[in-house]
């Protein structure tokens, strides 16, 4: 993977992300942005998945809920930014386009 690739990565992600494990999830998506999308889905999933708030009376409050409402705002964030593989605006793209074939002259 490109180090500016993994750069960018880091800084969506946090520098505890495992770089294999980048490297690994963009050989399977190809977009830095897609890896990006998968592992905070991921981490939202993840914070889903166990209760939000707990609290133990006179002891600890847990509450994980604006942890979630952060990450859900970076995942709605990432579709703003620029990833360093997104292709150049006004470059080369990979539309198709059909047009239909029309004989020049008349036919019988």
């Amino acid at each position: 993977m490109d180090p500016i690739l993994l750069a960018w990565l880091r800084a969506q992600l946090g520098t505890a992300t495992d770089e294999q494990d980048l490297a690994a999830r963009y050989a399977r998506l190809g977009r830095a942005r897609a890896v990006a999308a998968e592992v905070l889905a991921e981490r939202r999933a993840k914070l889903l998945a166990e209760p939000l708030r707990m609290t133990v009376d006179g002891v600890v409050t847990i509450d994980q809920s604006n942890n979630l409402a952060g990450l859900e705002r970076q995942i709605t964030g990432l579709t703003g930014l620029v990833a360093p593989d997104d292709p150049a605006a006004g470059g080369a793209s990979a539309d198709l386009v059909t047009a239909p074939l029309l004989p020049s002259r008349r036919t019988r």
